[in-house]
């Protein structure tokens, strides 16, 4: 049976093989390309006016943020996240060439996430009134991604560190 499956799937193995869907460092590459069509998406969002109001929220609410209102206006602030994010895009989509370019990115996207993650605990009605934590509500279940987000960022400059001391 395990010889039938065997002489099954080899052709596609071999596809596989050939195509380099199963090179070295697959999940590293796919991770990062990730990374960067999130900043890119996301950061061109800040560019127009629904995702400055869209974001007042969470810039209020965030204690790492909020006093981004104070420095800009809304649409200021939103630019100027708009502006960070294309940039630590940037600088990820560099770490396929420049390791030490990548880490800054990592560095921005650790930055990025850690801001909005720290949000969680204080966006109002955030939490069931009914059924309570870990029940979410509202704008948390957005901001819960960002949890997988800080993890992939933190990952991403591991392993940029790990090969800028290998060369």
């Amino acid at each position: 049976m395990n010889t039938l499956i065997d002489t099954a799937l080899r052709p596609l193995r071999n596809l596989l093989r050939r195509s380099g869907l199963l090179a070295e460092d697959l999940d590293y590459h796919v991770i990062r390309a990730s990374m960067v069509i999130i900043f890119v998406l996301f950061g061109y969002q800040k560019w127009w006016a629904y995702e400055a109001e869209r974001l007042v929220p969470f810039i209020s609410n965030g204690p790492l943020i909020s006093w981004l209102y104070l420095v800009f206006s809304h649409q200021g602030a939103s630019w100027l996240l708009g502006v960070s994010e294309w940039t630590f895009g940037a600088l990820l989509l560099a770490g396929y060439w420049n390791k030490r370019l990548g880490i800054l990115g990592a560095l921005g996207s650790t930055a990025t996430f850690i801001g909005t993650v720290t949000i969680i605990p204080f966006m109002p009605d955030g939490w069931d009134p009914v059924a309570g934590f870990p029940a979410m509500t509202g704008n948390v279940p957005f901001l819960m991604k960002d949890v997988v987000l800080l993890a992939v960022s933190l990952y991403l400059l591991k392993q940029d560190l790990v090969r800028v001391r290998e060369q």
